[in-house]
Order: structure tokens, then sequence, then C-alpha cells
């Protein structure tokens, strides 16, 4: 069965840094795209970072510069490096991919805050 863990969230002070893993069971991870959103409270959730299997990854303007998705293909996890981070970044995160049906993840809370 497939399924998506996220880890990694917590509290920092704006111009901090987090790293979020998202694990991964039962998926192609070589042939599946993954792609990271965030859930900000009373928002849409909205679209982070997408990677594609043939390693292009695409960010969100307000992320460019700041954030970095990679994928680890031995041992299946997806990671998300967030710098420089704004209190405008504080939401949930969610891991999510595509196979006939959505899969999400249980999300991973970050909140950035003096």
């Amino acid at each position: 069965q497939l399924r998506l863990v996220e880890s990694g969230g917590g509290s920092v002070q704006p111009g901090g840094s987090l790293t979020l893993a998202c694990a991964t069971v039962g998926v192609n991870f070589l042939l599946d795209e993954f792609s990271w959103y965030r859930q900000a409270p009373g928002k849409d959730r909205e679209l982070v970072a997408q990677t594609f299997k043939e390693g292009t990854i695409k960010y969100a303007d307000s992320v460019q510069g700041r954030f970095i998705a990679s994928r680890n293909n031995y041992k299946n996890i997806l990671m998300l490096q967030m710098n420089s981070l704004k209190p405008d970044d504080t939401g949930t995160y969610y891991c999510y991919t595509f196979r006939t049906n959505d899969y999400w993840g249980q999300g991973t809370q970050v909140t950035v805050v003096s």
C-alpha cells in the first residue's frame, strides 16, 4: 500500500532553517513524481516544490532561492531543505504523489515566529 510520511517540522525563528523529510512506501521511486505542498491557517493548500522523475525541480516563486527539494533514490526519501525562513512560511507541509489517485502524507507543522 502506498504511504507518504513526513517528518522534520518544528518551530524556528525568522531567518532559520529546517529540513523536512518524506519517507515513501509502496512507490516506484524512480518513475513516480512527487511534490511538496503547504497550507497556512485559513488559506488554500499551495504547491511549494515539484520534483520530476528526470530530475527537474520547479519551485513556487515565494520559495525560489530559499528552499531546496531533493530525492534520495537509494532510500526512497524526499527532502525539503528550507533556509531563510519567514513567518509567511508557517503552515502544515505535505508530501504528495499521484498514481491513479491522489496520495497525501499526514503533514508536518512548520512554525516561523520570533
